[in-house]
Formats: C-alpha cells, sequence, structure tokens
C-alpha cells in the first residue's frame, strides 16, 4: 500500500492518519515551512521543525504545535516521521516517513545551494520523492550566489554614484534575510516592517542575523539615500517608493532569468535570486533520491514530469494548491 494519497485536502499518509501541508483543516498537519501557501489556520494540531514554529504562532496565533530538530525519528501510529533540512528558508523541511521498510520523502520547497542562512538541503534516500517544480524548465539555470551578490554590489554602488536610493524587492520570509546577510558590510540596512517583524520572531528563537533597521513614519528620506532599501513585492509600484529620491528599484526573484516574463514592468533592475531549486537542481535532487517514483507538484509540473519520463525516472503530475505568493506576503502586511 503507497504511504501517501493526494486528496481534495492535501497529501495524506493514511498509516499514520495525518497529512503534510494540508489546505484545508485536519486533525494533524505536518508542515514544510512556514510560507502561506503551505500552513493554514484551523488544524487541531501541528508538528514542524523547532524554528518554524515561531513563525506559525507569529502569522497565525496561538497554536498546538509539537517540533522536531532535523533528523530526529518520532513514531506516529506505526509511521517513523523525520524531518532533514530542505535549504529553502530558515527552518524549511523534507518529511521523511517510513513504514514497514517502505520510505517517502515529501520535500515541499527546496534549494540545493546554500544560502549562509538557511540549513543546507540534504538528499534522502528514499522510493517515492514528492517534488515541486516551480521553476522546473530548462532554461532555468541559476549562477553562483556570489555572482549575483557581486552584480547586486555593483548596482548599489552604482546607484550611489548617481544619487540613487537603493530599492531591493523581495520576500519578507527567506529572501530579505539570504539579502541581509549577502549585503551585510555594504551599508545600513533598511528594513519595511513586515520584514522587521519576522527578523525580530527569528532573533527571540535564537537565530543570528544581519543588523538592520526598520523603516518607521519618522525614518528621512535623505536618511535611506544613504543606506539599502529592502522591502515586499506588494509595496514595489507604491507611492512610497514613488516618494523617496531617485528610487532605483531592483527584483530579486527567479522569474528575472527570463526578462520577458518580468511580473514588474517598472523595475530598474532584475537580479535571478531564488529560494527554489532550477532545472538542474531539481534533477540532481531527485536522481541524489534514488526515488522509483517521482510526484511533481506545483511550477511546470506536467513539462518537468513529462522529461522525468523520458529519461527513465517514472514521473507522475499532481495538483496542489500550493504556489500563492501574493498570499505569502498579504499575510504579513496585514499583521502590521
Amino acid at each position: 500500500m503507497a504511504l501517501i494519497t493526494f486528496t481534495n485536502k492535501g497529501i495524506y499518509c493514511k498509516q499514520g492518519d495525518f497529512y503534510i501541508d494540508p489546505w484545508r483543516p485536519v486533525n494533524l498537519a505536518v508542515t514544510t515551512h512556514g510560507h502561506a501557501d503551505h500552513v493554514k489556520w484551523g488544524n487541531k494540531a501541528y508538528l514542524c521543525h523547532e524554528l518554524s514554529k515561531p513563525i506559525l504562532q507569529h502569522r497565525l496565533g496561538e497554536l498546538n504545535i509539537q517540533t522536531l530538530p532535523y533528523h530526529k525519528e518520532i513514531n506516529i501510529n506505526g509511521v517513523k516521521l523525520s524531518l532533514y533540512p530542505a535549504g529553502h528558508v530558515i527552518g524549511s523541511a523534507q518529511i521523511r516517513l517510513e513504514y514497514k521498510g517502505e520510505i517517502c520523502v515529501i520535500s515541499g520547497d527546496y534549494k540545493v545551494e546554500y544560502d549562509g542562512v538557511s540549513t543546507a538541503f540534504e538528499p534522502v534516500k528514499c522510493h517515492t520523492f514528492v517534488s515541486e517544480s516551480t521553476f522546473g524548465l530548462p532554461i532555468y539555470k541559476w549562477q553562483p550566489q556570489e555572482d549575483i551578490f557581486n552584480q547586486i554590489r555593483n548596482w548599489i554602488s552604482s546607484n550611489r554614484d548617481k544619487n540613487q536610493t537603493t530599492v531591493l524587492v523581495a520576500y519578507s520570509l527567506g529572501k530579505a534575510q539570504r539579502l541581509m546577510a549577502g549585503l551585510a558590510g555594504y551599508g545600513d540596512i533598511y528594513v519595511h516592517s513586515s520584514i522587521a517583524n519576522l527578523n525580530d520572531v527569528f532573533s527571540k528563537a535564537g537565530v543570528i542575523l544581519p543588523y538592520t533597521i526598520p523603516i518607521t513614519a519618522e525614518t528621512s528620506k535623505e536618511i535611506l539615500q544613504k543606506g539599502i532599501v529592502i522591502v515586499p513585492p506588494v509595496m514595489a509600484e507604491g507611492k512610497w517608493i514613488k516618494s523617496l529620491t531617485h528610487a532605483a528599484t531592483g527584483i530579486c526573484s527567479g522569474w528575472m532569468q527570463v526578462r520577458a516574463g518580468r511580473r514588474w514592468q517598472s523595475a530598474d533592475a532584475g537580479f535571478a535570486l531564488s529560494d527554489h531549486a532550477d532545472w538542474p537542481g531539481l534533477l540532481s535532487a531527485i536522481k541524489a533520491t534514488g526515488a522509483e517514483k517521482v510526484f511533481v507538484t506545483h511550477g511546470y509540473s506536467a513539462i518537468f514530469s513529462k522529461y522525468l519520463n523520458e529519461i527513465g525516472i517514472e514521473a507522475e503530475e499532481v495538483k496542489t494548491q500550493y504556489g500563492d505568493e501574493e498570499e505569502e506576503e498579504n499575510i504579513e502586511l496585514n499583521k502590521d
């Protein structure tokens, strides 16, 4: 019997009687990470990595949450469950399930390049693997992270030479912290309140992040011009940015790999910095698992699963409700 089935509530493990990242209320939700499309309010109990717990509490309030560190195994109704690093954002985890010798891994969202902030991705040997495919097209092949940061630093220097205010647009959970780490020491970093709130949550949980300055109503435009400003995507085309002194806006997203596909046409620069695996990363991660069957979820799932079958890896496209990044940012803004 298969360890998981795909239902109208989410990914279900019948033997253990729990769901992984369900999108409708259930008794027990095993959670891969804190992004809004993977964790919903209303479940009776949650299980997640230790560093995801404060994110869930920050966003959803007081919950019945059990936590695990990476690699520790527990038993739920005879199913052995453990968490392994997914490398996506701080606290993100792959869910490893084992029952009567059968091993299944649900990866959630992941990236294979170490970002200096999240715990590095670890491939896990299994019989069945559930993979995302957000960037499951051959055109998506990331440059090394340090090359991207050098491009960002050079762009910042150019903006300073032209007396422009540097504004970097990045998601509040994951990308913003990665930018902070990569640009530490390159100037004062000012962050939108949605990012500052999450930084506080991580700091209280013991995560050491670079020093940043929250932007308030009292923060002067002249001060911001001398530093680096990081804001979430929903602020990208707002009146506030337009009010800054000669603002230059740079979008940090994997979608910037294809200029014609820009969602933000008014951006001055685009940097292909993604918290998801690219095409080579997806393939290397899947091959490293040795999985006999791969289920491909959100993204270019039809194309990617077709390619896997062509190269001899049995794969099947599965429809899910993951991937709503707009919902992700709206949650943070509504908490302000």
